[in-house]
């Protein structure tokens, strides 16, 4: 496993060691999810941005799609 440095505020190691605290787990643990969380996000915003270029990629109108939702109870 690789190691990493960042300087953060201080206002921010404050409010993780309160978070790690309260989840009674490490700095790293807390730091290493919500990495992987911001980067599953991020992963999902580039596939969404790449979809909403994608000429090719059918767009569906909302007020269609909102009676459609709304009609199939």
């Amino acid at each position: 496993m690789s190691q990493i440095t960042a300087r953060v505020p201080d206002e921010l190691v404050a409010a993780l060691d309160s978070a790690a605290a309260q989840l009674k787990r490490s700095r790293a643990e807390v730091v290493r999810h919500a990495l992987e969380r911001y980067l599953e996000d991020f992963d999902d915003l580039d596939i969404a941005l790449q979809r909403l270029r994608d000429p090719s990629d059918p767009v569906i109108d909302w007020d269609q799609a909102k009676r459609a939702l709304l009609d199939s109870d």
